[in-house]
Order: structure tokens, then C-alpha cells, then sequence
């Protein structure tokens, strides 16, 4: 009897030490936040152990959030497992027995104009015809609930079958004399209005804008420089823009055609020439490190293509994610996704939800994953270094951070914090975030 009351009263004790555990954690976080200037109301924190796979704080978890960027942990997984790690993406030239030319597209985001020139030299001085093959994926070149005033963004280029140069351009601008106009040169021909109002002077302080509700199709430079500025632009037509950098290739390769360029599927009459390839290995570390939304967006779109044996869409690649989730016993009810890459404000996030995604597909997450001083954690938190692999996301009123913290009790958590608030600033919400890792750290 007296063995059986000491194991009961060994067993309440670390019952009774979890508890306090827990509390004391709990109320080190609560206090974190209250603390800050940002409403607990606008806050989603949900962390479980890797462990037990148990809840050891929670805050709004199941209040959904536009997540920002950390969509693309969930979005990523399921289509680059479906794609296959093996998976290469591929541009291909075929041709018939009358001399035609047919070049498949495969929306490879790492396409560049030098790999155009080596696919053409396979061609004869003299070439019949040239189609293209634009069916890999839909023409549907941004996201729903993308923001128009963002279309000069160099990170949200649009994407579609045709990209090429991640599709953008590089225009240079170099100082001259004192007060007289900069310089202006692109890096490669593409037809666009460009006015140039920088001056030469002692600073360099300069701004680019598209008044698309005024002037859509101008793109005006304004400011100073006393050095030379590069500004990175997305085209606003990756079709016509792949179409002028094929045609450069042929002509660098000394090939006749006649400049016009069909449009056609890939049939029986074609058989294959040559091919380039570039491997999707980049991509996960390009996504998920760099947050990469051009990657992310025609991976999504080329595993839904894959999964449903049709043409890209990201309708196909939703559907993809929903049988992923089935398959893993994730209930994914109460979110919405409308992109892959979390662009768009539309999209809805529960942290619930994400820390149960980061428990079970751990495995494959956490070698792609930026750990404190890489991609966009490479100001952050850097002396959680090899203790902390997260992913960031940024939007207008909107931040967040998710992933795995092990901490200096030996401890380690999946955690995933959501903030919407208009009231307070980026810094501040990044600033929350990271007091609460750093108190999850200590203390957990």
C-alpha cells in the first residue's frame, strides 16, 4: 500500500510540475503581448511540442488570418511531393518532317534568354516555321486579390507558360554632369514608355511609379543619383517579352525565319530535338528561405497540372492541396487559400491549422526552412542560429512567423503567430513576434 502512495504522489508531482510548467509559460506569453501595444484581439499564436504534439499555448487559434508569406510552407510541400523531388523543369524543341518547328513550353521560372540561344542552334540557317506550345499552364498570369498598385513590384512579376528572365528587365541609371538628366539604359529591348525626370547631383534619392489610373502603360523615374542605380521592373507582357528575346536568339544564331511565331499543340507529326532543363531543388530553397512568389506561383500551378493530367491552373493545384490534406488527416475547413504564395489579402490562415502542417510534415520541412541570419531572417533573431527554422510573412497590416524553435531547456515547440492590426506599424508587429520567440526560448 505504502509503494502504491508513493507512486501516486511521484505521478501528482509531475503532474502537478507540468501544470505549473504550462502556467508559468502561458503567463510569460500573456504578458509579452499585453505588454506591447498591440490588442490580444488581433493576435493568433498557437504553439504544440514536438514531442507530445500537444498545445502548449494558444491565442485566438482558431480566428482566421491572412497569413502572408507563411502560406507557402503549405502550399509548397504538397506540390513539390507531387511534382517529385526528381522533377525537372523542362523546354523542349520538336520538329516534323517538313521542317517545322514546334518549342513546348514548361513555365520553367529559371528560363533564360542564354538557354534560348542553345535550344536554337539546333535549328537549320533556314527555318520553315516556328510555333509554340503554351499549354503547360493557364494564362491567368497573377493572383486573385492581387493588388494593382503593386504591378511594378520586381517580386511579383506576372508568370505564366512564357516565363523567361524571371520576367523582368533592368533598366540602369548613370550620373552625368551636375543637374543635367541621368542616363537611361535597358538591359535588354522591351517596348515601354519610360520618362525619365532623375537629375545628376551630390545624393541619391530617387522614387519609380506607375500611375496606372492615369498614365497605365507609362513608368515614371523621378529624383537624384550620384552613382548608378539599377531598377528592377516585371514586364507587363511575359508572352510578348519571350517572344523578343527567341527572336534575339535566332538572329544571334544567324537563323532565317519568318518572324512570325504560331501558336499549335504538340502532336504525333512532331518528334523531339533537344531539350533544357533546370532541377526543382532550387525551388524549395528559393520559396521557402527566400520567399520567392514567381517560384511559388508555377510550382502550385504545374503540380496541379500534373495531379489532375491537364493544363496548370491554380484551381487544379487547390485541389491537389485539399486530397494532400485528406490524405494527412489535416482538416483544412476552415481556411482559404486563393494563391500559393499568400499575396493576396483574400487568403485565410488558422495558426491551429499550421502547427499541426509543421508537426507532420516536419521531414520534409525543416531541411528547406531559413534558419536566424539566412534568406529572410537574415537580420532576425540571430542568436536563436541553428535553434530557430521559420518562415516570415509580410503584407500591408499583416504579419507572421511560423516554424520550429528548440529551445535552451531542451525543449523543442511547431509554433505559428498571426498578427493583423492597422494601428500599429511592421516594426512593431515583427517586434511582438520576436519577444514572444524569445520568451518561448527561455522559458519553454
Amino acid at each position: 500500500m505504502n509503494k502504491k502512495i508513493g507512486i501516486l504522489a511521484v505521478l501528482i508531482s509531475v503532474f502537478s510540475a507540468n501544470l505549473c510548467f504550462a502556467r508559468g509559460l502561458s503567463d510569460d506569453l500573456n504578458n509579452v503581448i499585453s505588454n506591447s501595444n498591440i490588442k490580444k484581439g488581433c493576435v493568433s499564436v498557437s504553439i504544440k511540442s514536438l514531442e507530445s504534439n500537444k498545445t502548449v499555448y494558444e491565442l485566438n487559434q482558431s480566428v482566421p488570418m491572412p497569413p502572408a508569406s507563411i502560406q507557402k510552407l503549405v502550399t509548397t510541400i504538397p506540390a513539390v511531393k507531387t511534382l517529385g523531388n526528381d522533377y525537372k523543369f523542362e523546354t523542349k524543341l520538336y520538329k516534323d518532317t517538313e521542317g517545322n518547328y514546334l518549342i513546348v513550353l514548361g513555365a520553367d521560372p529559371y528560363l533564360q534568354s542564354k538557354d534560348l540561344k542553345t535550344l536554337t542552334k539546333k535549328m537549320p540557317a533556314e527555318v520553315k516555321s516556328v510555333s509554340i506550345d503554351d499549354t503547360v499552364i493557364d494564362k491567368m498570369e497573377w493572383g486573385e486579390g492581387w493588388q494593382w498598385d503593386d504591378d511594378i513590384n520586381p517580386l511579383m512579376p506576372k508568370f505564366s507558360a512564357y516565363n523567361l528572365d524571371r520576367n523582368t528587365i533592368k533598366i540602369f541609371l548613370e550620373p552625368t554632369e551636375k543637374n543635367a538628366p541621368a542616363n537611361v539604359i535597358f538591359d535588354k529591348e522591351y517596348p515601354t514608355t519610360f520618362i525619365n525626370q532623375v537629375i545628376t547631383g551630390d545624393t541619391t534619392s530617387y522614387k519609380v511609379e506607375k500611375k496606372s489610373y492615369e498614365t497605365p502603360d507609362i513608368i515614371t523615374a523621378e529624383g537624384v543619383i550620384n552613382k548608378t542605380v539599377t531598377i528592377t521592373l516585371p514586364v507587363n507582357s511575359p508572352k510578348k517579352y519571350f517572344k523578343l528575346r527567341l527572336t534575339d536568339a535566332l538572329i544571334d544564331n544567324e537563323k532565317s525565319f519568318d518572324g512570325i511565331y504560331h501558336t499549335k499543340k504538340l502532336n504525333k507529326n512532331y518528334y523531339f530535338v533537344d531539350k533544357v532543363t533546370h532541377d526543382i531543388s532550387s525551388a524549395k530553397n528559393d520559396i521557402l528561405k527566400n520567399s520567392d512568389n514567381y517560384v511559388s506561383e508555377t510550382v502550385f500551378k504545374l503540380a496541379g497540372g500534373k495531379f489532375k493530367k491537364c493544363t496548370g491552373s491554380f484551381q487544379a493545384g487547390k485541389e491537389m492541396f485539399d486530397e494532400y490534406c485528406k490524405n494527412q488527416n489535416l482538416d483544412n475547413s476552415q481556411i482559404n487559400i486563393v494563391d500559393a504564395s499568400g499575396v493576396s489579402k483574400n487568403n485565410l490562415m488558422i495558426s491551429d491549422f499550421m502547427t499541426d502542417f509543421l508537426i507532420i510534415n516536419r521531414e520534409e520541412l525543416e531541411p528547406v526552412m531559413a534558419t536566424s541570419g539566412e534568406g529572410t531572417l537574415t537580420d532576425r533573431l540571430l542568436y536563436l542560429k541553428g535553434n530557430l527554422l521559420a518562415k516570415t510573412g509580410t503584407l500591408a497590416n499583416v504579419s507572421a512567423l511560423t516554424g520550429y524553435i528548440a529551445t535552451q531547456n531542451g525543449h523543442k515547440y511547431a509554433f505559428c503567430i498571426m498578427i493583423q492590426d492597422s494601428k500599429s506599424s511592421t516594426k512593431n508587429k515583427k517586434l511582438l513576434e520576436d519577444n514572444l520567440i524569445k520568451t518561448l526560448y527561455i522559458k519553454g
